[in-house]
């Protein structure tokens, strides 16, 4: 199974994790293009944070598209169904930035 790993703040975690948001971007930047660009993946797996007890969400990749966001143009990842998500054990304060 092939997986691209991705970190996200909380705001866009609980969007995902709700069901309401379909798709990630990120920046069109040579970083992104090697991961994303002539890549297949089965699922995204979200963190939202980097400690062992943060939050993770599995989720279906279901490829990309070139989109714009905030007036920049972005790889936009297609968002299949939540597969699982874990809260974690991590006290995790959030203000929504």
């Amino acid at each position: 199974m092939k997986i691209l790993h991705l970190t996200v703040k909380r705001r866009w975690f609980d969007l995902i994790a709700s069901g309401e948001k379909h798709e990630e971007y990120r920046e069109i930047k040579p970083y992104w293009a090697k991961r994303i660009e002539n890549r297949n993946y089965d699922e995204i797996h979200f963190r939202n944070g980097y400690r062992k007890g943060d939050p993770f969400m599995r989720v279906v990749y279901r490829g990309w598209k070139f989109g714009t966001w905030q007036g920049k143009r972005v790889y936009a990842l297609q968002l299949g169904p939540v597969l699982e998500v874990r809260w974690g054990t991590a006290i995790t304060i959030s203000a929504y930035e």
